[in-house]
């Protein structure tokens, strides 16, 4: 990997084994980084260790082909991807659009939708662990739904949280989309920044920190089409950004070779999580795309935030104390955390999948 530039009159090499600040120019702000605190004396909570093997149907799960759900309703025999109204959507269609405001309070109603996406039938299986194709048609899921709640909201926000440890709620392999009205803090953030970079230079400024960061000492996976690294500016341990190399606002405007790539690349990166620790890595990941709305998307490049809570096996990162009430810290560099994900060896392909067998 080549090394890091000098500029501003100290070299990042000198900066790293000492407490520093970066810069974050998606949301414009700043991450204390301490590198070494990972070797502090740890006698906090830890992480409990992953249960075996799992069902590839479980009976139980009101996810799996032919299960009830919830609120009663069947789900179908599907055999590939799924998607339903969340049971217990946090946005709703039918909420009052009636506004507070007494000069000082303010509220404000907000109307949405909130849909659950089925990754598999197979309930032992993970994104990561799917084949290509089996991915592929979650990549082409996630546009066509973008496209469709975009189409009467302004931010479409697809997610998935992965694990215990980050709140979800089922383990069987599943995302969730939420569309809202109105333009949330992050997504807020992200579009100013990115237009007055357009404004700064005609060029993306997601497509520059490619161009940045291609080849360099925090990429942890690069194709033709698709670069993974740990941000310069992470907050998280293991963090990583993955963005595509060609102009691309939203999930809907990648090409058919784009999406084909992006498959590999996320067997690629979820892979590397997995053998990190040697255990299923917990982590919430969401796509960033172009709110909808007011027809100017030039600025936007689409990609999707990482977020693992994962130091050590057992040990995750707590956003606590200075986290909360000044800026947020991390206990590595963001080249060491890299570095480390580079070196775990990633299997050629993903464990075949199986259709489940429904009783």
């Amino acid at each position: 990997m080549p090394s890091e530039p000098t500029a501003g009159g100290a070299s990042l090499e000198r900066l790293a084994g000492e407490p520093h600040r970066r810069y974050n120019p998606l949301i414009d702000e700043w991450v204390l980084v301490s590198a070494g605190r990972g070797r502090r004396p740890w006698l906090g909570a830890e992480e409990p260790e992953p249960d075996g093997a799992g069902l590839a149907f479980d009976p139980d799960c009101y996810l799996c082909p032919g299960n009830v759900r919830a609120n009663g309703n069947v789900n179908p025999d599907y055999a590939e991807t799924f998607v339903f109204t969340n049971d217990f959507a946090a946005l709703r269609p039918d909420t009052s659009i009636a506004e507070f405001d007494d000069g000082l309070l303010r509220a404000q109603g907000e109307q949405g939708l909130c849909r659950v996406v089925c990754f598999s039938p197979r309930h032992d299986l993970t994104l990561g662990r799917m084949p290509a194709e089996a991915v592929r048609r979650v990549v082409d899921l996630w546009a066509e739904q973008t496209d469709e709640l975009g189409a009467g909201h302004r931010w479409v926000q697809v997610f998935e949280n992965r694990g215990e440890a980050m709140g979800a709620s089922n383990p069987h392999p599943h995302g969730q989309i939420w569309a809202g009205t109105a333009l949330p803090g992050e997504g807020a953030r992200e579009d100013a920044s990115q237009r007055a970079h357009l404004a700064a230079t005609g060029d993306r400024l997601l497509l520059d920190y490619v161009d940045h960061e291609s080849a360099g000492p925090r990429v942890v996976a690069e194709t033709d089409d698709w670069l993974a690294v740990v941000p310069f500016w992470a907050a998280w341990p293991f963090e990583t950004l993955l963005i595509p190399k060609r102009p691309a606002a939203r999930l809907s405007e990648l090409d058919e070779r784009a999406r084909d790539d992006l498959a590999g690349v996320l067997h690629d990166l979820l892979g590397r999580y997995d053998g990190l620790f040697k255990r299923p890595f917990p982590y919430s990941m969401g796509w960033h795309q172009a709110p909808f709305g007011d027809g100017a998307t030039d600025a936007w490049q689409v990609h999707a935030h990482f977020y693992p809570p994962l130091l050590f096996a057992k040990v995750r990162k707590f956003m606590v104390g200075y986290e909360l009430l000044a800026e947020t810290q991390r206990d590595l560099t963001a080249e060491d955390a890299a570095a480390r994900l580079r070196a775990v060896s990633v299997a050629a392909s993903p464990a075949p999948a199986q259709q489940p067998d429904p009783v």
